[in-house]
């Protein structure tokens, strides 16, 4: 069989998600902008599309031929090898931007420079992170338009689903990474003022009349959706139907003077301003108030919502920094135990089992007694249709809000 015949062969039995996987190494990116175009308007044919590759690679194979033979070297050929990264792998210094929600920060901040210190060990090479931070939802819509992210860090994974729609990264970048791509974890907690004036223990309290409670808005904040979730698990995991769970929560969101852009605005607005008796936030972030020194009272309820904070490289534009190696190299550092360990001390549950049975974690999180998931509403897009939707649930909600 010759040398072009093999991987022809392989193509035969290929799926769509699998023609992806297979070319993603070359950095020629005719092949894969077509393989996206095609996918993406519907016009996608499998059989017509194999053929189309199948050219490319006898393309290719043969001018890394005729480049041996004149003399030429392989380092000169732009397509030459499928997993080499030909930009970034010859240059001392590599730049990679990530782009996460904006309550990571702080565990970003401490665990990039034990990265950059490993990699420039192991590779000789310095990396040069970007870094922006903000609501998830706002993050999202920022990559789809044009900031161009080697890394997605976000709240949900169904604001990482909108990247991969929009063909920025391959379908089943779930599977490429442990955890399902769920690199940090937390849950939805409730911040009171000092001595709980209020006596808010649960989350029927934040339905009462004299309560105001502070959270964002789930149209621009990945952690608005996560505490909309937590209020509606919380009848559904009790025994109520739909019913009862859009009477309560509507009658929280009554109780709402205003919605935040994200969630660190959300605290700013409850901490600094003064407004409210309660806040929804993330565990993790009331854990690093208080590590901050602020005085911070707060109660997990015993029925919660598992908050899981995806990870992804963001294919299109690592292919077209030729940088996706150390972005690889990055995310995968995220899942080590010392990566891990830095999360848990910033307030984050670890995705790491070993690291989640250490004491560091077992003594700073309560035990949930009752924990919802996302798959018990669908996945996160029969929850956006449902709920986030223009016209759904919480517009719904909304519109009825007293006035």
């Amino acid at each position: 069989m010759s040398l072009w015949q093999r991987p022809l062969k392989r193509l035969q039995a290929m799926s769509y998600d699998k023609l992806l996987l297979f070319t993603r190494g070359y950095a020629n990116e005719t092949l894969r902008e077509r393989i996206y175009a095609e996918h993406k308007t519907n016009r996608f044919r499998l059989n017509s599309l194999k053929s189309f590759v199948s050219l490319f690679l006898v393309g290719t194979v043969l001018s890394v031929t005729l480049a041996a033979c004149s003399g030429g070297t392989g380092s000169n050929s732009s397509t030459e090898a499928p997993t080499a990264n030909p930009v970034a792998a010859t240059k001392d210094n590599v730049e990679l931007t990530l782009v996460s929600f904006a309550v990571t920060k702080a565990a970003h901040e401490a665990i990039i420079p034990k990265f950059v210190e490993q990699w420039k060990k192991d590779h000789n090479q310095t990396v040069v992170f970007k870094q922006s931070y903000g609501g998830s939802g706002s993050q999202t819509r920022a990559v789809i338009d044009g900031l161009e992210a080697d890394i997605v860090h976000l709240a949900l994974a169904g604001d990482t689903q909108k990247i991969e729609k929009a063909g920025l990264i391959q379908p089943g970048w779930e599977k490429e990474v442990p955890n399902n791509a769920i690199v940090s974890k937390s849950v939805a907690a409730l911040i009171t003022r000092p001595g709980n004036p209020k006596g808010i223990k649960t989350w029927e309290d934040l339905a009462k009349d004299d309560i105001k409670l502070i959270t964002a808005d789930p149209k621009t904040s990945g952690i608005a959706k996560w505490n909309f979730l937590a209020l509606w698990n919380s009848v559904i995991k009790t025994g109520g139907d739909e019913a009862k769970a859009t009477e309560f929560v509507t009658k929280v969101f009554n109780n709402v003077p205003i919605l935040t852009k994200d969630a660190r605005e959300a605290t700013d607005t409850f901490a600094k301003q003064g407004q409210g008796d309660a806040l929804i936030n993330y565990e993790n972030e009331i854990i690093l108030a208080q590590q901050k020194g602020e005085k911070v009272e707060y109660v997990v309820p015993d029925v919660n919502i598992s908050i899981d904070n995806p990870i992804a490289v963001v294919d299109k534009n690592v292919d077209k920094h030729g940088n996706r190696e150390v972005a690889e190299g990055f995310v995968k550092f995220l899942y080590t135990p010392e990566a891990q360990e830095e999360f848990v001390k910033l307030g984050f549950r670890p995705a790491n089992e070993q690291v989640a049975q250490t004491k560091a974690a077992t003594d700073k999180f309560p035990k949930v007694k009752t924990l919802g998931t996302v798959s018990d509403f669908g996945g996160w897009e029969a929850i956006d249709q449902k709920f986030f939707a223009d016209g759904g649930v919480f517009d719904k909600i909304q519109a009825q809000k007293k006035r």
